[in-house]
């Protein structure tokens, strides 16, 4: 899938990472720019119109974090995806908190980072969703205003907290989402550490949207942090032989 007249702007200051991801996403059809450092990032985001940012964590000088907080006030709807270290919930948990829509894990493969690049664009240009329009991910289909739920011609049955939340995952499809956030949009603010709560309601909603509920397509866990419902046509469980 080919993303043309899209832009993306690539912020590492390892030279070797930032050749590697030029090429693999040049390949995508995207406009491709490049910066060593926070604070260039930042230059650039003031004076250009990106779809989407790739900020790695870890720079000399100005940090990821500090970078995204900075370019997400100069630009509030730009798509900023940060590189972490695996498995480092610290890093993840702090992105988000600067304002990061996603994040990717290093080391990361071709067909995860694509599919993480194509939901940013997505995002970026279909602008506000109308919570009452029905989203449709794979065979997925939700209906808001009847509350009603199908995967291809099967219609299923679900009970209202269940279908909120899975109306929750769905509008916010492609994005991680934090065990705390999850309770406390679906349960109220007073939730925040029930997570065997929320994995007896994960449980359940996989047994019904799922082919193999023990091996998740569309709610996929990340692990210790939270969920993030995903398109499987993104290819997100491809083999993972070509990692950068």
């Amino acid at each position: 899938m080919t993303l043309l007249k899209s832009s993306i702007l690539i912020v590492d200051d390892e030279p070797l990472l930032r050749r590697a991801l030029q090429a693999t996403l040049s390949a995508l059809g995207l406009d491709i720019t490049e910066c060593a450092s926070g604070e260039e990032a930042v230059r650039v985001i003031a004076d250009r119109n990106l779809d989407v940012v790739l900020l790695d964590v870890n720079m000399a000088g100005m940090g990821g974090i500090e970078a995204c907080r900075r370019i997400r006030e100069i630009r509030p709807r730009l798509q900023i995806l940060m590189l972490t270290v695996r498995d480092d919930e610290e890093d993840k948990i702090r992105a988000l908190d600067a304002g990061a829509d996603d994040y990717i894990t290093k080391p990361f493969s071709v067909p995860e980072l694509t599919a993480r690049i194509r939901a940013a664009v997505r995002r970026a240009t279909t602008g506000q969703p109308d919570v009452n329009k029905p989203i449709v991910i794979g065979e997925v289909h939700l209906d808001p205003v009847h509350r009603t739920v199908r995967k291809g011609s099967d219609e299923l049955r679900f009970t209202p907290r269940e279908f909120d939340l899975l109306h929750y995952f769905m509008a916010h499809a492609g994005v991680p989402i934090t065990h705390t956030r999850l309770l406390q949009a679906i349960w109220g603010p007073e939730y925040g550490g029930e997570l065997e709560y929320l994995r007896t309601f994960v449980h359940h909603l996989r047994k019904k949207i799922e082919t193999d509920p023990a091996s998740p397509r569309y709610l996929i866990t990340e692990p210790y942090f939270g969920y993030r419902f995903c398109d499987p046509q993104d290819g997100r469980d491809e083999a993972k032989a070509a990692e950068l």
